[in-house]
C-alpha cells in the first residue's frame, strides 16, 4: 500500500522481499475465502482494536469502505456475507495480488525477491543477503512492514527485533494473538472428538453470576485445547488472565438459543430407562463433541442433580491452561510502540525510518480488522514518508538559500 502510494506521487520506489514471492500471509488469509474488511459500523469497527485510538487514525485515512473501493479500483469485486464481513467474489486471494503487483509494476516499482534485511551499516545503508551476495542500498526513506512473529515460515520471522532494539527503539514482547488454547483433555475425549466442531454455542470470559456478555459462534476442538473463531474473538481477555493468573476461565453455553428455565424444565423431565445421553439429546437435541464435553466436565455427582446439570448446560466451565505458541498464531500482539514513532508511523530513533502493519504494537480479531488496518497503516507510512522528504527538500533550500545570500 505504502509503494503503491508513494510510486503515484512520482517516488522512485523499490520493494525488498525476504522470500522467494511476496505476500505469502495474505495467500495464506485467503485459503478458506480472503475476508478483506467488515460493514459494521464505524463506531463498532473502532472498537474491535487495541488501542483504538492509533488505529482510529489510520482509519480517518483508509477505513473499511475504501477498502472495497481500491479492490474494486484493481478489477476485483467484493460481496458481503451474512455475517458483515466482506470477501471477494470468487473467495481467492491470487487474483487480487497478481492485479495488484501488476499495477505496483505498471506505475514503476521494483520488487526485489530473496533480499533478507541484515540491518545497517556504520553509514546508515541498508545490508541484505541475497542469492548474489551481499547487497548495500541506501534510500532517501524506508518503510519497515516486516510482520509480527505469527506464522514465521510465510516470512514474519521477528528476526527485526533485536536490529531495532539496538538502535533504541522500544519494543514491547511479541504475543500470540487470534490462536488456539490448550486445555488439559482426558486421553478419551482428545483420541474421539479431536477436529470435531462445537457449532451454535456460546462463550464467556465472565462468571456467568457477573451477568456476562455471551458471544455466539463456533470453535473447534482439537488434540491441544480449542481454536476457532469464537476463541480468537476473546483473545485479549484469556491472555490478560492467563498472564495475571497463570490460567484463564472460561465459561460455554451449549444451548444459547434457550433461556436457563426451558433447559432446567427439560433436563427435570423423567428419563426412564434411558440413558442421560439418550434424554439429554432427544429433549434438548445435544449429542457429538457438545454432549462429550459435559462428559468430559462435569461430575457423576453434577449428572445427578438434574439442577446442576441444567447450569451445567448453560455455564459450563473450561480451564485454559495455556495458548498455543506464537508460530501458529494468525496474528501477534506487542511489536514498535506506538510512543516510539510519529502520527506519520516515523521512528523518533530513526528518522526516515517508518513502521507499518503487524510490526506495530497493536491488536484486533479476526474478522477483516487484522487486514483493514495493515492497508491502511500502509497509507498512513506513505503521507508520512512524503511529508518528511517534502521537510528534507525544505531544509536542504533553505540551506542553500541561505548559502547564497552570505556570498
Amino acid at each position: 500500500m505504502a509503494a503503491g502510494d508513494l510510486a503515484a506521487a512520482g517516488f522512485a520506489v523499490e520493494i525488498f522481499d525476504a522470500m522467494p514471492s511476496p505476500a505469502r500471509k495474505l495467500l495464506l488469509a485467503g485459503r478458506g475465502g480472503l475476508n478483506l474488511t467488515h460493514t459494521e459500523p464505524r463506531a463498532r469497527f473502532e472498537q474491535r482494536y487495541e488501542p483504538s485510538t492509533q488505529v482510529s487514525a489510520w482509519l480517518d485515512v483508509f477505513d473499511a469502505e475504501a477498502l472495497r473501493s481500491w479492490a474494486h479500483g484493481l478489477g476485483i469485486e467484493t460481496f458481503v456475507g451474512s455475517s458483515g464481513r466482506v470477501f471477494p467474489v470468487g473467495m481467492k486471494a491470487a487474483p487480487l495480488l497478481r492485479q495488484w503487483l501488476a499495477r505496483l509494476a505498471e506505475a514503476g516499482v521494483v520488487l526485489h525477491r530473496r533480499h533478507r534485511w541484515l540491518g545497517w551499516d556504520e553509514t546508515g545503508a541498508l545490508q541484505f543477503d541475497t542469492p548474489d551476495g551481499p547487497r548495500s542500498v541506501q534510500p532517501r526513506a524506508v518503510v519497515l512492514a516486516l510482520g509480527g512473529g505469527s506464522w514465521p515460515r510465510m516470512g514474519s520471522d521477528a528476526a527485526w527485533v533485536p536490529l531495532l532494539q539496538e538502535k533504541g527503539v522500544e519494543i514491547s514482547p511479541l504475543l500470540a494473538s487470534n490462536a488456539g488454547v490448550n486445555l488439559d483433555w482426558s486421553d478419551h475425549f482428545r483420541q474421539l472428538h479431536a477436529g470435531q466442531p462445537l457449532k451454535g454455542i456460546a462463550l464467556s470470559v465472565q462468571d456467568p453470576a457477573l451477568a456476562p456478555a455471551w458471544r455466539r459462534g463456533e470453535c473447534m476442538v482439537t488434540r491441544h485445547g480449542l481454536e476457532g473463531g469464537l476463541i480468537y474473538a476473546h483473545s485479549v481477555s484469556i491472555r490478560e488472565a492467563l498472564q495475571q493468573n497463570g490460567r484463564a476461565r472460561i465459561w460455554l453455553d451449549l444451548l444459547p438459543q434457550r433461556d436457563a428455565a426451558w433447559v432446567a424444565a427439560e433436563v427435570a423431565r423423567p428419563r426412564g430407562a434411558r440413558s442421560w445421553s439418550s434424554h439429554l439429546q432427544s429433549r434438548l437435541g445435544l449429542k457429538g463433541a457438545r454432549m462429550a464435553l459435559l462428559r468430559e466436565r462435569l461430575s457423576a455427582e453434577v449428572y445427578a442433580d438434574p439442577a446442576r446439570l441444567a447450569a451445567g448446560i448453560k455455564a459450563l466451565p473450561l480451564q485454559i491452561v495455556s495458548m498455543r505458541p506464537l508460530a501458529e498464531a494468525i496474528s501477534s500482539a506487542g511489536g514498535v510502540r506506538f510512543s516510539a514513532v510519529d502520527a506519520g508511523g516515523m521512528l523518533h530513533a530513526l528518522p526516515g525510518v517508518f513502521c507499518a502493519g503487524e510490526m506495530l504494537d497493536w491488536d484486533a480479531p479476526t474478522g477483516g480488522y487484522l487486514l483493514t488496518a495493515c492497508m491502511a497503516s500502509g497509507k498512513v507510512a506513505a503521507a508520512g514518508v512524503r511529508a518528511w522528504l517534502q521537510l528534507m527538500a525544505d531544509e536542504r533550500r533553505e540551506i542553500e538559500e541561505g548559502k547564497t545570500d552570505s556570498c
